[in-house]
């Protein structure tokens, strides 16, 4: 290691050393109006692909968790728009996006389509962050395309055999019945302290008491909309059962780009050693911030800590031969 990297080190260790709690948004301007008023849609071939665009300079691409949308990265764009033009899609199957009839909706066409929207934007390649269903884009999108990663900032998620998490089985089980969005996502919608409660959503967050009524309806009221949108999210439900994680290894070892994993510790479905083990396997990676307080949702809670590490990794640069 270089002095150049020791001190970059020790700068990612700053950048985190704020107390998670205090990193907490409480009025973030980037609120579901704003929101609202920005969703634009791609005509893809995939279908009608909902996302935001704030910023200005290189792109970062945000990849947003089960059963969230992009607004999960609400806090982060408003943070880091000065440094990066930040896209923040809804993956098919969630938030607002709507695929054609008949469309396959699972991880690899997730990437596919990814990789068709930053087509559509004329945008050549991305600093990617990712959380929790996101990070299993994320690793496939790597693995089809790592000219098109400048660097990956990982947080909880499926990673190697650990893919899917066994305490998500229950969630397939119910989508392959056709019942998980009356069971899961309209009885939270009729009852906010449900998806507030560990029985809910509430049980991915650090501080679910936070969860707005707004929110929630934001993130769970178009997946429930249409019979379509149902049997959508059911079918990307049950692919998210398959491990797809396991066939990239190789592709993954062999990608050269800078990574940082930033892990909640209170995260019952991803526990930290799969963040040691992509700082192992990942070549380029530079360590793992561990974040006691912080549940697997954490990156919508804590936005500033997610930005401070994003803009220290994005300042290492592209790697040189020398």
């Amino acid at each position: 290691m270089t002095r150049r990297d020791l001190l970059r080190s020790s700068a990612f260790v700053a950048a985190g050393a704020c107390s998670p709690i205090m990193a907490i948004a409480e009025n973030q301007r980037l609120d579901v109006n704003w929101y609202t008023r920005s969703r634009r849609f791609a005509e893809l071939s995939f279908g009608r692909i909902a996302y935001v665009e704030h910023g200005r300079g290189p792109a970062a691409l945000f990849i947003h968790g089960y059963p969230l949308n992009g607004y999960q990265w609400r806090g982060a764009l408003e943070r880091l728009h000065g440094v990066r033009r930040c896209i923040a899609p809804d993956l098919m199957g969630l938030g607002y996006s709507e695929p054609h009839a008949g469309q396959a909706i699972t991880p690899q066409t997730q990437a596919e389509m990814l990789a068709a929207l930053l087509d559509h934007l004329k945008v050549e390649s991305v600093d990617l962050v990712a959380n929790d269903s996101g990070g299993i884009t994320a690793q496939i999108f790597i693995a089809l395309y790592p000219h098109r990663v400048r660097s990956l900032l990982m947080t909880n998620c499926d990673v190697d055999t650990n893919n899917p998490p066994p305490q998500f089985a229950p969630f397939i089980e119910l989508a392959k019945r056709g019942t998980l969005v009356d069971r899961f996502i309209v009885s939270q919608l009729q009852n906010k302290d449900l998806a507030r409660s560990q029985k809910g959503m509430g049980q991915a967050f650090s501080y679910p008491e936070k969860l707005t009524d707004e929110t929630i309806e934001y993130y769970l009221s178009a997946i429930a909309s249409t019979a379509e949108r149902r049997e959508q999210f059911h079918a990307y439900t049950i692919a998210l059962g398959e491990n797809i994680l396991v066939p990239v290894r190789e592709q993954l070892h062999s990608w050269n780009g800078h990574a940082r994993m930033v892990w909640g510790l209170k995260d019952a479905f991803f526990p930290v050693e799969w963040a040691d083990w992509l700082n192992t396997t990942l070549p380029g990676a530079r360590g793992v911030k561990r974040v006691p307080d912080a549940n697997l949702f954490f990156p919508e809670e804590m936005p500033d800590l997610i930005a401070g590490q994003a803009k220290m990794l994005w300042d290492i640069g592209p790697k040189t031969t020398a």
